[in-house]
């Protein structure tokens, strides 16, 4: 993302548990929370967009 734009915020209702293992796994990447819900989701849109890819060609 360009250092001109600036990241748009989010409320994110979610289940305790889910929290919970969420830290965890930010802890032992040394990351935030948020930094880890980002990779959690940016991997996860970079897959689908690479999946939709091979079913075209």
């Amino acid at each position: 993302m360009p250092s001109t734009e600036k990241k748009k915020s989010l409320i994110l209702r979610i289940n305790p548990q889910l929290w919970v293992d969420l830290n965890k796994w930010a802890e032992d990447e040394l990351r935030s929370l948020n930094g880890q819900i980002e990779f959690v989701l940016r991997e996860a849109v970079r897959k689908r967009k690479n999946e939709s890819e091979e079913s075209k060609g």
